[in-house]
């Protein structure tokens, strides 16, 4: 213990994740290098920094790790793959964890991926063992296979058990995922960013009793990645400010109760999550409601149930008392997958478990926009895979009493609205002329930006009522006409390849309010091709 050093994670970055095949620019080196791209941004060091990388993938041919990192650049150093199913992402940290803490390196690089196909998972190769043999035969014991993914049918099981054996309901687990999906909207990295009601949940077609399609996570493309590095690595570089340090983390495989005790709870994983939790929390001192924010693995609602009380966050069948009590959500006790989780955000299995730690390191930042959990200042993560494997991991800032390098996160190119440059643009002409065009105008414009980076939308208000005018972003103020349209069709716009008129007529525009005031948005538009070069 004595020769081990302290581990921070000091850069993160993701891809949005999306339906498998839906962008066709999204091969696996692709969200490498985007994830990849973002963490180094995030940290402020350059790629020849890191001296070695980890890299977690569940499909892929062999050496698929090497051909990703190489998007970042080719130095020459070692590079590890990963496999350890639905705990690959956060075995991948582990293992860079391992490095930095016994001194193998400074600075590593742990990223994750996956490019999946659509529909349920199914076995790669049907000419030797399925892994997951002795796991099914636990299924099998006690319940009929029914023609549902076979995934589901065992945390379906494993929810019933836990109703038969504490009275839980199959609305307390539904209630689950109506949180996931809450809070999701305010996520823009996540696949789906919809809202539904409890009831929309419960109607969902079935999948396997008492999971509807709501609760169940679906297939994913997407990537991300995190930089480790040690205390020496953080002061040499004066990242001390956003430097969040590992003060745990434990990984824990099956145990005989897996096979032996006929429990689906324990064959889908509650006793190799209570045993790395147990031993995470006597090693770190820390007590599970010691905790603020979680991001656990749910990638069906009633595995969340299970895991509250797996990890210690309730006592054994307590964990509907909790939900009904409100205390995995904001406001409550804990803000448990203020991302969406697997349920909504999405479950690019290499992915996951880096994308996790993204979403805690923002959280403990205070970066996480609006889904910011207020006074977050400890972590805690739970990423498991049937087979089996599971990592708890718990974090907090490294620094807590050094100043903030920045209150928000860094933008990089990828998070950038396109249409960001051409509002400073009219800031800037308004600096010039815009009591002109406020004599001219007298009205306030509204822009809705939809389709913005990870699927983000903006709002931007051009006020040439008073004044010389102003430009101000995300403000809640009424306007006399709003304008919504793409981000890229804006520009597009701006620059005078896209007339207002054709754009309106062929759907790309949406005007609200009054329309009188819609035909003077040429008035704002550049005309200075100088100005349009710039864009």
């Amino acid at each position: 213990m004595s020769g081990k050093r302290r581990v921070f994670v000091v850069g993160v970055g993701m891809t949005k994740f999306e339906k498998p095949g839906r962008r066709a620019d999204f091969d696996y080196p692709d969200m490498a290098k985007e994830a990849g791209t973002k963490a180094l941004q995030d940290a402020g060091i350059k790629y020849s920094d890191v001296e070695q990388g980890v890299v977690g993938y569940v499909y892929g041919d062999t050496t698929c790790g090497q051909r990703a990192m190489y998007q970042l650049g080719m130095t020459g150093i070692p590079i590890y793959n990963v496999n350890n199913a639905c705990a690959t992402g956060s075995s991948a940290l582990f293992l860079a964890k391992q490095l930095v803490e016994g001194g193998m390196a400074e600075c590593v690089m742990a990223l994750g991926f996956e490019k999946m196909q659509r529909g349920s998972l199914k076995a790669q190769f049907e000419d030797r063992t399925n892994p997951m043999d002795k796991h099914v035969e636990v299924l099998l014991n006690n319940h009929d296979l029914q023609p549902a993914p076979i995934a589901a049918q065992m945390f379906g099981q494993a929810g019933k058990e836990h109703m038969h054996k504490y009275g839980t309901t199959a609305e307390q687990i539904a209630k689950i995922a109506y949180k996931n999906h809450k809070h999701s909207t305010n996520n823009p990295y996540s696949q789906f960013q919809t809202e539904y009601s409890l009831d929309d949940i419960q109607k969902s077609p079935m999948v396997s009793e008492p999971l509807t399609k709501l609760q169940c996570c679906p297939t994913s493309d997407g990537g991300a990645a995190a930089v480790l590095c040690s205390e020496d690595f953080v002061r040499k570089h004066k990242l001390q400010g956003q430097a969040v340090e590992i003060i745990g983390m434990q990984m824990a495989t099956d145990l005989p109760s897996t096979f032996e005790e006929n429990s689906v709870m324990k064959m889908v994983g509650y006793d190799m999550t209570k045993k790395a939790a147990d031993e995470l929390f006597n090693k770190t001192g820390i007590r599970p409601t010691d905790v603020h924010v979680v991001e656990l693995h749910d990638c069906f609602a009633a595995n969340e149930l299970i895991t509250y009380e797996a990890l210690g966050l309730c006592p054994p069948g307590k964990a509907g008392e909790l939900i009904d009590e409100g205390d995995n959500t904001y406001g409550g006790k804990y803000v448990i997958n203020p991302s969406g989780g697997l349920i909504s955000k999405g479950h690019p299995l290499g992915a996951t478990g880096l994308a996790q730690c993204s979403e805690l390191c923002w959280q403990l930042r205070g970066e996480a926009d609006r889904r910011q959990v207020p006074g977050a200042k400890l972590a805690l993560q739970h990423n498991i895979g049937l087979g089996g494997a599971v990592v708890v991991t718990l974090y907090k800032m490294g620094f807590p009493d050094h100043p903030r390098t920045r209150i928000q996160p860094r933008l990089t190119a990828a998070e950038t609205f396109q249409c960001e440059q051409l509002f400073n643009l009219i800031a800037d002409h308004l600096k010039e002329a815009g009591g002109d065009l406020v004599e001219k105008t007298k009205a306030s414009f509204g822009f809705k930006v939809i389709d913005g980076p990870g699927g983000k939308t903006g709002f931007w208000v051009v006020d040439l009522k008073t004044g010389t005018g102003s430009v101000k972003r995300d403000v809640q103020e009424k306007v006399d006409v709003t304008f919504t349209i793409k981000d890229a069709d804006l520009v597009q716009l701006m620059m005078g390849k896209l007339q207002p008129q054709s754009a309106f007529f062929s759907g790309k525009l949406k005007v609200a309010g009054q329309m009188r005031f819609a035909t003077k948005l040429q008035a704002i538009l550049p005309k200075d091709m100088a100005v349009k070069a710039k864009l």
